[in-house]
């Protein structure tokens, strides 16, 4: 991941290991999603209660919020746990530097070439990364996807990406976003890049959450098959392929 330094923003570094564990919690909480203390004290080999006490510190700084998590069918004894994820404030040491350069240059060119523009601009943007991918995705073995491929590619460029079944194909999940921020304000990024997973796995794929828009993880739906435009197929998500928001 490029552009991370080593201490989460707002907290401070003293002691070293307690500034280093909470940037292992905030990044943990930015590769996989919306996660429970349980969750992070698994993946991170540490006690629940020293989860805890550094997601304390992390909410304190406004880098995490805390929700309840939702709850599918039948709710047992207790309250539900709390899901603890990235504000943008928590995001802002992942991202980098230049989005307000990148806004201005944007807004600039909207402003004189139209909204057409920026979607050129996408699309000039994409176009050697399309062709980089479509090698990596024509050289990959058959123990893998393209989805798992492709997912690789975009992990290898910053983005955190991973895939998990799905009841109608796969899900490409991008848990990171450098340039989120810009997508905020310009849709034409996200509409551009969808546009390219299609054209490099060969089927209609369908954006179901981004970052931009405020929710937890980029996910698009990757079909098992080719759809016809006529007849898109209507994705049905069980509540485990929910995205987060």
């Amino acid at each position: 991941m490029k552009n991370i330094r080593n201490v989460a923003p707002g907290v401070s570094a003293a002691p070293e290991t307690d500034a280093s564990t909470r940037q292992l919690v905030a990044r943990s909480i930015l590769e996989h999603g919306p996660s429970t203390a349980a969750e992070l004290a698994e993946r991170l080999g540490l006690t629940a209660a020293a989860v805890r006490r550094h997601l304390d510190v992390l909410l304190e700084h406004g880098l995490l919020d805390a929700r309840e998590q939702r709850i599918y069918g039948a709710r047992g004894r207790g309250r539900p746990a709390k899901v603890f994820a990235l504000t943008d404030k928590g995001r802002a040491d992942f991202y980098s530097a230049y989005d307000d350069l990148a806004i201005q240059a944007l807004t600039y060119l909207a402003e004189t070439g139209g909204p057409d523009a920026v979607s050129q601009f996408a699309q000039s943007r994409i176009a050697a990364v399309e062709d980089r991918y479509g090698e990596i995705l024509a050289a990959a073995g058959p123990e893998v996807t393209p989805a798992q491929a492709l997912a690789q590619a975009l992990s290898d460029d910053g983005y955190v990406a991973s895939t998990r079944p799905s009841a109608l194909g796969e899900q490409l999940c991008q848990h990171h976003c450098p340039v989120a921020h810009v997508a905020e304000r310009f849709p034409q990024l996200c509409e551009v890049e969808t546009e390219t997973f299609s054209r490099l796995l060969g089927v209609h794929v369908q954006r179901l959450a981004t970052i931009a828009h405020g929710d937890g993880v980029c996910t698009t739906h990757i079909p098992h098959h080719p759809q016809h435009h006529a007849d898109p197929e209507v994705v049905q998500l069980t509540p485990k392929e929910r995205p987060y928001s």
